[in-house]
């Protein structure tokens, strides 16, 4: 694949704009619903989708590697959500501010959780990240539906479409 920073960019401005509208969607849920399985599961994605992005960024060199992550937080309280989003949107926007066409041709090596080596590109790992959040966002809207509420719109398209006036 052979992207450009702007394409990247874009990706996670779109991806900062969805994560907001999940909290809302979190957040404006009904008091009687909160106490569902589905609703604390939501939760935890979401919070395992912040904590992926700043375990890559570990990875890649640019966030603290003696700060441990955990990778699949449970038990997160809705409170803590926008902090660990926020925190993560902050690191990944520096980051992207700097990013080049260089950077996202980068090979980089890097220890998974199971203690094997890797090497990867950056840009192999930045197009998964966005497959990774779209995945999640849409076990979150499935897991809001079941019990209930109203997940949030995150298609890139509602994202994108321009609406054109209609007066021929």
């Amino acid at each position: 694949m052979n992207g450009t920073v702007q394409a990247y960019r874009r990706w996670f401005d779109y991806e900062k704009d969805s994560h907001e509208k999940v909290l809302a969607s979190l957040t404006t849920t009904s008091e009687h619903l909160r106490s569902a399985e589905g609703f604390q599961k939501s939760i935890d994605l979401m919070a395992h989708i912040a904590a992926a992005r700043l375990m890559w960024l570990q990875r890649f060199g640019s966030f603290e590697k003696n700060q441990p992550i955990e990778l699949f937080p449970r038990k997160i309280e809705l409170s803590k959500l926008p902090g660990r989003l926020e925190q993560m949107h902050s690191k990944w926007s520096r980051y992207f501010d700097q990013l080049t066409e260089t950077e996202l041709s980068r090979t980089f090596t890097y220890t998974s959780y199971e203690g094997k080596r890797f090497a990867n590109v950056v840009e192999d790992i930045l197009t998964q990240l966005f497959g990774h959040s779209w995945y999640h966002r849409g076990q979150v809207a499935l897991l809001l539906r079941q019990i209930g509420a109203e997940p949030a719109v995150t298609d890139f398209v509602f994202w994108t479409r321009e609406p054109l006036d209609h007066a021929e």
